[in-house]
């Protein structure tokens, strides 16, 4: 059983993670760098998001430790992000459509039938979809927003249908869990010690843990 303050927790910590892969850090927040943010993130009880949790703290550490020294940690994750997510050719794609099909890639253009589900799922909840970047629908930063706001919305009124727990629970099997684990693992051959990778892991974490509790 999840509690009002459960979902609450759920919504901020995909609110956070959704906004980081969505856009450079450059663009948004650097929280992410700050060991005391990983040390005051809730571990939902659960070893696996401990575990990535743990990752995440002592990357900021040592990122840390080097804007110590002079490093600027913010543009390196930048221009990480820019290598894995930006381009017509990013190493790592971050749309579900891409790791959709018998050979793992459904089309190359970033465009497919998990688009499609996608913008339908937005428009049902009556949200709209604006992005300086015009990203696809299937992004997976705008997955974990929308996730992010059926958990409000939840914890705010139990009885909306379009966030009630069979819908959170088949959003989330359906849509970024089916596919996270192949985009950290893309993302983990280009760069193994960067800091997406941990934003991944975190993330995965918890939509297995969210998704155990609402079985």
């Amino acid at each position: 059983m999840i509690d009002t303050q459960m979902w609450n927790a759920f919504s901020q910590a995909y609110a956070f993670f959704g906004n980081s892969l969505l856009s450079p850090m450059s663009k948004t927040s650097d929280a992410g760098l700050d060991p005391d943010f990983w040390r005051a993130f809730p571990d939902f009880s659960d070893e696996g998001v401990v575990a990535a949790v743990d990752g995440a703290l002592s990357f900021a550490e040592e990122a840390q430790r080097k804007s110590a020294q002079g490093g600027n940690a913010v543009q390196d994750v930048s221009v990480e992000y820019t290598h894995l997510f930006v381009g017509p050719s990013p190493a790592a794609a971050p749309w579900e459509t891409m790791y959709r099909g018998v050979s793992g890639s459904e089309t190359s253009a970033g465009f497919g039938q998990a688009t499609y589900e996608m913008r339908a799922l937005l428009r049902a909840a009556g949200l709209e979809l604006r992005n300086e970047n015009n990203q696809y629908e299937d992004h997976i930063g705008i997955e974990l927003l929308y996730l992010s706001e059926l958990c409000r919305r939840r914890s705010c009124d139990d009885s909306d249908a379009t966030a009630s727990d069979a819908a959170v629970f088949s959003f989330i099997e359906t849509h970024p869990l089916a596919w996270i684990g192949a985009l950290r693992d893309a993302v983990e051959l280009e760069c193994f010690d960067g800091y997406l990778r941990h934003i991944l892991g975190v993330a995965e974490a918890l939509l297995r843990r969210h998704a155990k509790l609402l079985v």
